[in-house]
């Protein structure tokens, strides 16, 4: 009998998962369900590219229309699964189809976390994170008009870079001492505080927004302070949350995420989970850890599928992010958490540098900006658990794979 395996969520790695799936020799039925009514696409030029109008609709998509017939994928957007059943093995979607799967992907991704303040609802408050959310920003994003933005993490910073470049007059809230304080050390959230304030971007740290003020549209943000900045548009970047209520409600074992093991796989064995909204055990960290990751929805795909087609597949990679500013690229490996020592390479005023951290003398993350050499040498030192001589790290010159203690 023909077996079924169904995907709920249409995002990067819900298409990755349905090549692997194929590449992994399975034959059966695909199924994919995701809630937007359109092609899986890329989200990270949302932010940066397509905001600014220097990246076409069409390119976002990551995969045409030919590729999931091609691979004998069935595809229903614009639905969303409302209800999993484990015992029938069945979904329901929104509106009242009901689909049996003989193993289930979730990679239902996550939601921006909504301001609980007064106004948070005005016309001009808006939040970034599909699509249709940057056409909305672009409405309101004229040149010349004033732009709050309401939190310094990377998709904060990424906005207020844009909208610099379309000619608005912008500031940014955030409610802790720095920007990208969750992410990045000291050093370097001084280093990107200092490149945007020359470009005009006015960045106001301990500031911790009480109101949206308004009578039928946005008109300025007040602060817990007592400040007060005027907006004729505000956009919200102030985290996201895991979109874990199908599993939950399922009684599928949840921690900070849909829990997953290191095949991916959840508390009922037919059922996996990838990207955003999953937790999983990290044995090169020690702990279990969630990551807001194109690339680990990426490779979470791939090992979820194989472990789908009956392979037996660890998954433990080490994961980086990215993040492009103005004209800095800052790429990101391992997580810095827990950190006992911070070393520079190279001088930040030629904004070509890399910050590494480490932990009992190994590293275990670098930030680098414009640095793509270090920023690979540091994968593979990441993986290996690699002991640094701190003299030779602290030195530029010297590759960053030669910099191994003896």
């Amino acid at each position: 009998m023909e077996q079924t395996f169904i995907i709920v969520g249409a995002g990067q790695g819900a298409q990755q998962a349905v090549d692997s799936l194929r590449r992994e020799g399975f034959a059966g039925r695909l199924v994919l369900v995701g809630d937007e009514p359109v092609l899986p696409y890329q989200r990270p030029p949302l932010s940066k590219k397509f905001l600014a109008g220097d990246f076409e609709r069409e390119r976002l998509t990551l995969r045409p229309a030919s590729f999931y017939e091609q691979n004998r994928c069935e595809l229903m957007l614009g639905r969303r699964a409302t209800r999993l059943d484990r015992a029938a093995r069945s979904v329901t979607l929104d509106d009242g189809t009901l689909l049996n799967y003989d193993r289930l992907l979730l990679a239902t991704g996550s939601r921006v976390r909504l301001a609980d303040v007064p106004g948070a609802t005005l016309a001009g408050v808006h939040y970034l994170r599909s699509i249709a959310d940057v056409d909305g920003i672009r409405v309101d994003a004229q040149p010349g008009r004033r732009v709050v933005i309401v939190g310094a993490g990377y998709v904060g910073l990424e906005c207020a870079a844009t909208c610099v470049k379309l000619g608005l007059d912008v500031t940014v809230l955030e409610m802790a001492d720095r920007v990208m304080n969750r992410v990045v050390a000291p050093e370097m959230s001084a280093f990107y505080a200092a490149e945007h304030a020359g470009h005009g971007v006015d960045i106001l740290c301990n500031a911790r927004v009480s109101a949206f003020e308004g009578k039928d549209r946005v008109e300025a943000v007040s602060c817990a302070d007592g400040s007060r900045y005027l907006a004729d548009l505000v956009v919200i970047g102030i985290g996201i949350l895991p979109n874990i209520e199908l599993a939950q409600e399922a009684g599928i074992h949840c921690d900070n995420g849909i829990a997953v093991d290191d095949r991916c796989r959840t508390s009922d064995p037919e059922v996996f989970a990838i990207g955003d909204c999953c937790s999983l055990p990290s044995h090169r960290y020690g702990r279990r850890i969630r990551l807001e990751s194109v690339d680990n929805a990426f490779e979470q795909a791939k090992s979820a599928a194989a472990n789908m087609c009956g392979r037996d597949v660890v998954h433990d990679k080490v994961p980086w992010f990215w993040s492009d500013q103005f004209e800095l690229k800052l790429q990101i490996v391992g997580l810095s958490q827990d950190y006992d020592q911070v070393v520079l390479r190279g001088d930040p005023a030629t904004r070509n540098f890399s910050c590494s951290y480490l932990r009992g003398g190994e590293l275990i993350a670098l930030d680098a900006v414009n640095h793509a050499k270090d920023f690979m040498g540091a994968r593979k030192l990441i993986a290996e658990r690699a002991k640094l001589d701190l003299q030779r790290l602290a030195d530029a010159a010297v590759p960053i794979k030669e910099t191994v203690a003896i």
